[in-house]
């Protein structure tokens, strides 16, 4: 018999994160760990609000599933048992984790892929004014790749700040929804002539019909609107690339089997990730190894992360961290109390 443990998580941040949407102070983060045998697998998810989540609800749905786990229900049964979100995520991590360990092999092993190893990720410039996203990007300004949060106002703007604050970098921009076409279509240009490399999600994810008649040579990767394998073929007649998160996808499991697909379909990946830990993180790496773009800069907009979580390295890349806290056969870190 498993036992199964649940909590909910806060991790205050070291500064505010804004997005179209709004901003957030905290990642507010559901823990799961399955424990057999004296073994103890574990995962994170991020219940997120535009998909109709919360902590509250993730909790029941994983109370809903404690019963199952403890009996033994395997991570292929779990795909069917419970919807794609954050909580099957938290709950298909944990039982790679424990499913490795209890075979004696990583997870990487198991899945039949390269151990993580440090990768480029794109440092978010938080929604700001045109002044304040350039004087973020000046700060970052030896990072390879930023990624800049707009809404509809002052988009050229902002993207020109950030440009000349960080000649050399890499840009990509993210409205998150807060576009009309008539805005993509103004901006479009812009985009262009300031050597932006990807869009991602300009319009509603109900409403982006309109990309099917807008000419672009900028790339438009779909991220509000790709959840999962299911998504993948109507996007593909859109997008150039879609946006595989964890969080959506219900876990690596099917994050993996997205990535083939979408190459199937011929659309690129972006790996990302909500405002989270590191614990959320590891299992991603292993996704984002077969990406073309990364963005896994989550736990670092966190006051403190947890214990031999992934950490920034001098050359801008993104090291994976102590194979300890998810993923490894070392003896675990402890998972740490937020601070």
């Amino acid at each position: 018999m498993r036992e199964v443990q649940l909590r909910r998580e806060r991790w205050p941040l070291r500064e505010p994160f804004r997005i179209s949407r709004g901003v957030k102070t905290a990642a507010d983060v559901v823990v799961v760990e399955v424990i057999e045998q004296g073994v103890t697998g574990r995962g994170e998810g991020v219940p997120y609000a535009r998909y109709g989540e919360s902590v509250e609800g993730v909790l029941a749905q994983l109370e809903s599933a404690a019963g199952a786990l403890r009996e033994g229900m395997t991570r292929t049964e779990l795909q069917a048992f419970m919807k794609a979100g954050a909580a099957r995520n938290a709950l298909d991590c944990a039982l790679w984790d424990l499913e490795a360990q209890l075979a004696g092999q990583t997870v990487w092993q198991l899945a039949g892929l390269p151990e993580p190893a440090a990768l480029v990720t794109a440092q978010t410039i938080s929604l700001d004014t045109p002044e304040a996203m350039g004087a973020a990007a000046t700060r970052h300004a030896h990072r390879p790749l930023l990624k800049l949060k707009l809404d509809a106002h002052l988009v050229a703007e902002r993207v020109a700040s950030v440009r000349a604050a960080a000649p050399a970098a890499r840009l990509i921009v993210d409205a998150n929804e807060g576009w009309t076409p008539e805005v993509l279509e103004e901006a479009l240009p812009a985009l262009e002539s300031l050597g932006i490399e990807l869009l991602e999600q300009p319009l509603k994810a109900d409403q982006d019909g309109p990309l099917d008649g807008i000419g672009h040579a900028l790339p438009i990767a779909a991220d509000e609107s790709c959840h999962t394998r299911a998504d993948l073929e109507a996007l593909s007649r859109r997008y150039d690339f879609v946006n595989v998160k964890l969080d959506k996808s219900g876990g690596l499991t099917e994050a993996l089997a997205m990535v083939g697909e979408a190459r199937r379909l011929g659309l690129g990946v972006f790996v990302g990730c909500m405002i989270c830990t590191s614990l959320s993180i590891r299992p991603a790496l292993l996704v984002a190894a077969q990406a073309d773009y990364v963005d896994l800069d989550g736990p670092l907009w966190l006051t403190n992360d947890r214990e031999g979580g992934v950490r920034l390295g001098q050359d801008g890349r993104l090291e994976p961290g102590d194979a300890a806290l998810w993923g490894g056969l070392s003896p675990r870190l402890a998972l740490q109390t937020p601070t």
